[in-house]
């Protein structure tokens, strides 16, 4: 239903006082709205007399329609323009539809995110089981990113960006640090397990407050170094206990974390004039294809070429089913780059400090489901390490969300 305001205006700049309105005038020629008929809503009157609320469900009587937007005529005032401004009701019901299919939107997407990244670590780490090549398996991850991304080009399915020179000479850090994030967290992920790597790797905040002290002068608040006591004493617990602890598994998620976030520092050093073209989901894209043009050279130097016919054939001979490992690898590869397209996705609908919430909860998602399908064994001492490293986690995006919400004001 709609409510209707009616404004009325003269069209005589000057007005002087005269009887009242209609005192002599006869029923008939009364005035074209149907006062009697009109319900209670507010009006605006330049006359000085007092208003009246009224609603348009009146008609005018010299042409017998239904009134939106007219002119009548009054004989003692010269004319009256009255103009019909429908507010619809349900532009509030309207607003609450779009935001709910918007919430909706987003639960489906991180669902999207969190079910790709669980299948990822699973198929991952069961071909870095039967095949410990890293180096060969990351670059062809990021080679299943970049075979899909020219797909997408191609097909318009996404806007192709048109990058300049210095574009590309900012986003090769990022891309060498990107390279060697997900290197290293396939080194960790195949000597020690699963549960245990996203463990070390909650500790990434610390590192981000860290680097930003460091190389941007940032001064963390209390709150936010208050929440990096659990997250560190966490990761030390669950550390102890591991049964699958590993040096070399350790360090190389420590190191992950170096990377990773150093990506963060350049991102803010190095990307702050980005053009409009460029947007997350787009520069995700470019740092995949640097990134496999970085492995592919790389692999071969360190592991040399061990995804060839000839050695899968003799692979084969040993026992490995080269079908499985293939069907595996490939499923490893759309999971790998799907989920990280999806989760920066998120990142242009929400704030950075929502997307490192849901992120928290993605790793707690992760570390369980791997717990569950590898059938992990986890000490008490090592389930309360872990709590304490994501409790903290949580904490530290809180701090943040608090700190976020203060800056206006404190400006």
């Amino acid at each position: 239903m709609l409510r209707t305001a009616l404004a009325l205006s003269l069209s005589t700049p000057v007005l002087r006082p005269q009887k009242p309105l209609y005192v002599h005038s006869s029923p008939r020629f009364s005035p074209c709205i149907n006062l009697p008929s009109l319900k209670p809503l507010d009006t605006v009157c330049c006359h000085g007399f007092s208003r009246r609320k009224t609603s348009l469900s009146g008609c005018c009587l010299s042409c017998n329609t239904r009134i939106s937007a007219f002119i009548c005529r009054n004989h003692g005032y010269g004319s009256i323009k009255v103009r019909a401004a429908s507010v619809p009701d349900s532009t509030g019901e309207f607003e609450k539809s779009s935001d709910a299919a918007r919430t909706m939107q987003l639960g489906a997407m991180f669902g999207i995110w969190y079910l790709l990244n669980i299948y990822f670590n699973i198929f991952n780490k069961q071909v870095l089981k039967v095949y410990p090549f890293p180096a060969t398996i990351t670059a062809f991850q990021v080679g299943c990113g970049t075979v899909m991304i020219i797909i997408m080009w191609a097909l318009n399915l996404c806007n192709r960006p048109k990058l300049t020179r210095p574009q590309i000479l900012a986003i090769l850090p990022l891309a060498v640090a990107h390279t060697f994030g997900n290197l290293l967290t396939n080194v960790s992920l195949g000597k020690v397990a699963v549960s245990f790597t996203h463990t070390i790797k909650a500790l990434e905040p610390f590192f981000t407050v860290l680097f930003a002290a460091l190389f941007l002068g940032e001064t963390p608040a209390f709150w936010v170094l208050s929440s990096l006591v659990p997250l560190v004493g966490g990761v030390g617990l669950a550390s102890l206990t591991e049964v699958s602890f590993n040096w070399i598994g350790f360090c190389s998620a420590m190191a992950s974390n170096v990377t990773n976030q150093s990506r963060n520092v350049f991102s803010k050093k190095l990307m702050v004039n980005k053009e409009e073209t460029l947007d997350n989901v787009n520069l995700f894209s470019v740092i995949t294809i640097i990134s496999f043009i970085l492995l592919v050279p790389a692999a071969i130097f360190m592991e040399g070429f061990k995804f060839t016919p000839s050695y899968l054939q003799s692979a084969a001979n040993q026992g490995l089913n080269v079908k499985e490992l293939c069907i595996r690898s490939l499923l490893a590869g759309f999971c790998f780059h799907s989920y990280q397209q999806v989760s920066y996705m998120i990142l242009q609908m929400v704030d950075p400090v929502t997307h490192a919430v849901g992120n928290c909860v993605k790793r707690v998602v992760v570390i369980v489901s791997s717990v569950i399908f590898f059938q992990t064994p986890v000490s008490p001492i090592n389930s309360i390490g872990t709590a304490m490293a994501l409790a903290g986690v949580f904490l530290y995006s809180r701090a943040k969300r608090v700190k976020s919400k203060t800056k206006p004001k404190a400006a």
